[in-house]
């Protein structure tokens, strides 16, 4: 049993003093308000819960950086997409539980501590399944295990290059499935997270463009009461591609096709109508934004302000994984609308602008990973705890700390994973062992 005793925290009714929580088989027993600490507590001054990461590509963190250089034409996401494909033809099982393990201890010190890993790097660099098709996932899963942050998987079905059920091109190759092979791959990717503490499994169609309708059907009923997952209108060119293909855009052929609900998260959800946003958020799904990659991609921006004005709900994810940090995904959401609206304090309902943030993604974000959240009895023990010395943090408290956080660039101290401390002083307790394997994979897949 541990005991964490936290001068102020984020509770999921509002911020306390003096909070004193009980740590048992990695579960919150135990939250006590206006509680002195006693002699064996663990001492710390503020704590938030843990951020939910709800879309990732683990193993593109090893291109970060790569795509930044200007080509012959216009650069734009498919641009972007060409030089990912090169990286992820090099990327052995072995080398991506590096990298991702790199990944996941640069999330638990910004305080993610559970990660929807989007994860469609399946089959060997020609295509063939390996031998135990599930190996990639066993990377995932190994690189989870070692860094300790908790997993929702999320096997992508890819199985088409275009919209209509056209063929993948050659560099698609390693993402390709059918449904009977998925099923297997499925299987596999289950029995590896069985190892995991309350790891998750969801299903991922890649895309409309990636998927047929008879797909996305079947795919459904794969994992009943799991998290389903897609990527959706993140680029104009697909909603173009999609209306020819279809009469319809692509938020508005999914929702009138499928049984969207709270299972499902819909990943990017940029380019919407007024009526697809409202519909949106009156299905339960929850809206999966990547604000860093989607600036980094040229994507667009989401219509965040309409969004919430109709009641949806949004967490965030790092996605490309060319920058890393949770504040800063809540940051940009935030600035995007202010650039778009030329106003301030769009997303705080009222109140204070980065303490809403952190609280709407939490709670989206768990939901759309099939997790609960926030420090309560019952739930995981995923918290964070901030320095209070930095500088930013002088003399605010409650969600004037949030604020601080999320806008001043305040800084992490330490990250409990399910009652275990896995961040330290801002590090990983592993970073330097991480580091260093992940250096010798990158110079070796860079050489």
């Amino acid at each position: 049993m541990t005991v964490l005793h936290f001068a102020e925290a984020m509770l999921p009714e509002g911020w306390a003093r003096d909070v004193r929580v009980t740590v048992a088989d990695g579960v919150i027993a135990s939250v006590e308000i206006g509680a002195a600490a006693h002699g064996g507590d663990e001492r710390h001054a503020v704590a938030l819960p843990g951020m939910p990461n709800l879309h990732s590509h683990a193993f593109q963190r090893g291109m970060a950086g790569l795509a930044e250089v200007a080509g012959p034409g216009d650069d734009s996401f498919w641009t972007w997409r060409e030089v990912m494909y090169l990286f992820a033809a090099r990327v052995s099982p072995d080398d991506l539980a590096a990298i991702a393990a790199m990944a996941y201890a640069g999330m638990l010190e910004t305080g993610f501590t559970r990660v929807g890993e989007f994860h469609y790097l399946h089959h060997a660099p020609d295509g063939a399944p390996y031998a135990d098709r599930a190996a990639m996932s066993a990377a995932i899963v190994a690189a989870a295990e070692e860094t300790g942050i908790a997993l929702t998987h999320l096997p992508v079905f890819y199985a088409h290059g275009g919209f209509g059920g056209a063929p993948l091109g050659e560099r698609q190759a390693r993402f390709r499935h059918d449904l009977d092979g998925f099923a297997r791959l499925l299987e596999g990717a289950r029995a590896a997270c069985a190892t995991l503490p309350d790891a998750v499994v969801g299903v991922a169609p890649h895309s409309l463009r990636a998927v047929t309708p008879e797909e996305l059907a079947a795919l459904e009923l794969m994992a009943p009461g799991a998290p389903i997952h897609i990527h959706i209108a993140e680029q104009v060119r697909e909603v173009e591609d999609c209306r020819a293909w279809s009469g319809a855009r692509p938020m508005e052929w999914l929702l009138d096709h499928a049984a969207v609900d709270a299972r499902w998260c819909l990943v990017h959800a940029t380019h919407m109508t007024a009526d697809e946003t409202e519909r949106l958020a009156r299905s339960g799904a929850v809206a999966g934004l990547c604000p860093i990659t989607e600036a980094n991609l040229g994507d667009g921006i989401f219509p965040a302000v309409d969004f919430l004005a109709a009641g949806g709900r949004y967490g965030v994810g790092s996605d490309s994984n060319v920058l890393i940090d949770a504040a800063e995904e809540l940051r940009l959401l935030e600035y995007g609308q202010r650039l778009e609206r030329r106003g301030r304090n769009l997303l705080g309902r009222g109140g204070s602008t980065g303490d809403a943030l952190w609280r709407g993604a939490v709670a989206g974000g768990a939901r759309a990973l099939g997790a609960a959240s926030g420090i309560a009895a019952g739930n995981a023990a995923d918290i964070v705890s901030l320095d209070r010395d930095h500088p930013a943090f002088v003399a605010r408290e409650g969600a004037a700390l949030a604020d601080a956080f999320v806008f001043a660039r305040g800084a992490v101290d330490c990250v409990w994973r399910r009652g275990a401390k896995v961040v330290s002083g801002g590090r990983h307790v592993a970073r330097d062992a991480i580091a260093r394997r992940y250096a010798a994979t990158l110079r070796r897949l860079l050489a």
